[in-house]
């Protein structure tokens, strides 16, 4: 028996519904009536829906990273720091436009080598500064998780790709200092760093995060040329 929907089909049918119902609420029952078809015909192409999930992970890394691919590409600027201030802001940016972007995003595996061409010329940069392979694989793998985590922790405050106005009420600032503000002084005026404005807080740890990894490879003073933010 041959499914009449196609694999891509499923996948953007998903990513679409995802902004709709979230997460939690995309199963492989709510996808399959959105295709007018049996649930049965999805396992034609998916055994459950962490393979799903792992392709729609995937589809999202293809589509950010289509203008990386060509080894000429100026995307990601002359020296590692804007290569990967880039990868991770165009990252970053992928996740958000996606309800739940970042968890859908973490602990799946890619399901092709579509990623394979972008982060050679990352590491290319890396490499060419005078990085070991082991130091700018590391760099890149912190710089990652660090992004991803960072769009989870975003997307609790902010749900809603589509309302990005909206403050979950759990994330009310003025609440949460009224609440510990007698007890927990520093703890409360704290908040207003920690979830206020995230995305300059994005940006912040994207320069100590660049910090860190010129301090602590060998040599790293001599790769701090060109450095920019």
């Amino acid at each position: 028996m041959v499914s009449r929907i196609d694999r891509k089909q499923v996948v953007d049918t998903a990513l679409r519904l995802l902004n709709e119902v979230g997460l939690d609420g995309l199963t492989l029952r709510r996808i399959a009536k959105e295709l007018n078809v049996q649930a049965p015909a999805l396992y034609w192409h998916f055994k459950n829906k962490q393979e799903l999930l792992d392709e729609m992970a995937t589809e999202i890394f293809r589509r950010m990273t289509e203008p990386l691919v060509h080894p000429g590409s100026t995307t990601l600027g002359d020296t590692w720091q804007d290569a990967l201030y880039a990868s991770c802001r165009a990252l970053r940016t992928a996740l958000l436009g996606y309800r739940d972007g970042g968890k859908v995003f973490s602990g799946t595996r890619m399901t092709d080598e579509s990623y394979a061409a972008p982060l050679d010329n990352l590491l290319n940069r890396f490499v060419a500064a005078g990085f070991t392979l082991g130091e700018a694989a590391r760099g890149w793998w912190t710089a990652y998780n660090f992004t991803i985590g960072q769009v989870i922790e975003e997307q609790s405050v902010h749900p809603d790709p589509g309302a990005p106005g909206f403050r979950d009420p759990a994330y009310d600032l003025e609440g949460r200092e009224q609440r510990l503000g007698a007890r927990y002084p520093l703890a409360a005026r704290a908040g207003r760093e920690m979830f206020g404005d995230l995305g300059r807080n994005f940006e912040a740890g994207l320069r100590i995060l660049v910090a860190g990894i010129e301090a602590t490879a060998s040599g790293g003073g001599s790769r701090r040329d060109g450095a920019r933010d």
